[in-house]
């Protein structure tokens, strides 16, 4: 246990000795009350009332999951500069393999997901000194489709921490928690055997997520079917399970829609809402891709639910309970809109993305209509990572291309335009300040303002 969580405890723990000691004296005839035979129970449940409560607020502190602290893009305001230099500088460089997971950030420390074929390489970063903590790494041999044959072996999925563990899903299916200290194992589930590339080309892609003080994968593909797991995440125990079709490469998001907690992914086909809590399906919508590219993970804004295919358009729909069924109901599509493997951000009334018509364009959408309120002409890139700060717009391209545009504006305007690294950058950036680490082709950069 970490000293910070253990401090939690003891302080928990003395709020509930109090409340029962109050009990002992006003009500002596209850002799199973006493302090004395419920002293451990008590220390358990503060433990574990923590470890919920970690669950809930890590996210408010560190980047530590797949698109940030709310898993929608958003940059916070202690993250984000007000104003960007003229030039950034390389502070450091780690190769780390390749691969296209997201790093994430707790407590000073770099986390990464790599490969070195035929193994998967899980790496920890000193964030100041770029140094390597540990690096631990297993077996994942993985034959990725013909068609992916300009594609990486992985990994895909962006890493989660929560308190002091860190849960890696590699391209094969295998889960594995990591004690973020010293980089020991300390459990791992294998689901290789559900995961066929005959049409899910690149194999697992689906970021793991925190919910409810469990940790949710979705894995499996179209041969196998797929599966949406909630496992403890102290054991790996598995606590509820859905079933349905096979995973697209979209990551769940967590969403509270009328005060129910529902995760929302998608499969290869459809759009499927899940009850946080017991994992029975709730809703679910088609969503047809033939080559099973859905890859754009769900956006709520609130309001409306925003889902993205290069073959389907911008699609958004409202969610509602009705005689006791939830409903998602189409509130706007644009064809005209389609982001391949761009995930939206929004804010202003707006969504900020990236489609891949007309060779790669820039666009705001009006997030109640559906409608283009501004774009680019094209040939921009096939790909941008897409973030929102307080005061910006931030678009990594894979062409290591990063453009920091303004925000809440009649037109796209450039503020500043950076050229970031030497090799290909799919994987989504993380800011730190003024500071912003980017993996390119099999290393880690963290720039810096300067020359």
């Amino acid at each position: 246990m970490s000293t910070r969580t253990n401090r939690q405890v003891c302080r928990l723990e003395r709020d509930l000795e109090t409340w029962i000691e109050t009990i002992n004296a006003v009500i002596p005839s209850f002799p199973a009350l006493r302090l004395g035979k419920v002293h451990m129970i008590w220390r358990n449940i503060a433990f574990a009332a923590v470890l919920f409560l970690g669950f809930q607020s890590a996210t408010a502190q560190d980047w530590n999951q797949w698109r940030g602290p709310s898993r929608d893009g958003l940059v916070p305001a202690t993250s984000a500069p007000s104003s960007w230099p003229e030039s950034l500088r390389r502070l450091w460089r780690v190769e780390i393999g390749e691969g296209y997971a997201s790093p994430i950030v707790s407590s000073g420390r770099v986390f990464i997901h790599g490969r070195r074929d035929p193994e998967e390489v899980v790496t920890a970063i000193d964030l100041a000194k770029g140094e390597v903590i540990w690096q631990q790494k297993y077996a994942a041999p993985f034959q990725k489709n013909q068609y992916a044959v300009t594609m990486a072996k992985g990994p895909n999925a962006t890493p989660l921490v929560v308190g002091d563990r860190l849960f890696t899903l590699g391209v094969t299916g295998v889960l594995s928690a990591w004690d973020t200290a010293k980089g020991v194992q300390l459990w791992t589930k294998d689901f290789s055997k559900t995961v066929d590339t005959s049409k899910l080309f690149c194999g697992t892609a689906a970021s793991p997520l925190a919910s409810g003080g469990l940790v949710v994968v979705q894995v499996g593909s179209d041969v196998h079917g797929g599966r949406m797991l909630a496992l403890d995440p102290a054991t790996g125990a598995q606590k509820w399970e859905w079933r349905g079709a096979g995973p697209g490469y979209a990551s769940p998001v967590v969403i509270d829609v009328a005060g129910k907690v529902q995760i929302v992914t998608m499969t290869e086909s459809s759009i499927v809402g899940i009850d946080a809590q017991t994992g029975g399906e709730l809703w679910s919508i088609p969503f047809p891709d033939e080559w099973h590219e859905n890859i754009v993970t769900p956006l709520w804004t609130g309001s409306h639910l925003v889902v993205s295919g290069t073959r389907q358009g911008t699609h958004a729909y409202t969610l509602q309970q009705a005689n006791a069924k939830w409903q998602a109901t189409e509130a706007w599509k644009n064809p005209d809109v389609a982001m391949y493997m761009s995930s939206p951000v929004y804010g202003d009334g707006l969504i900020y993305g990236h489609s891949s018509k007309r060779k790669g364009q820039f666009v705001a959408l009006d997030a109640k209509t559906g409608v283009v309120r501004w774009s680019t002409e094209g040939r921009d890139s096939d790909h941008a990572s897409v973030l929102l700060t307080p005061s910006h717009i931030i678009y990594l391209t894979n062409g290591a291309d990063l453009i920091i545009a303004r925000r809440a504006t009649k037109a796209f305007e450039v503020e500043r335009r950076y050229d970031v690294a030497d090799a290909a950058t799919w994987a989504m950036p993380v800011l730190l300040g003024g500071d912003i680490l980017v993996r390119d082709a099999t290393g880690l950069i963290r720039l810096t303002p300067g020359k």
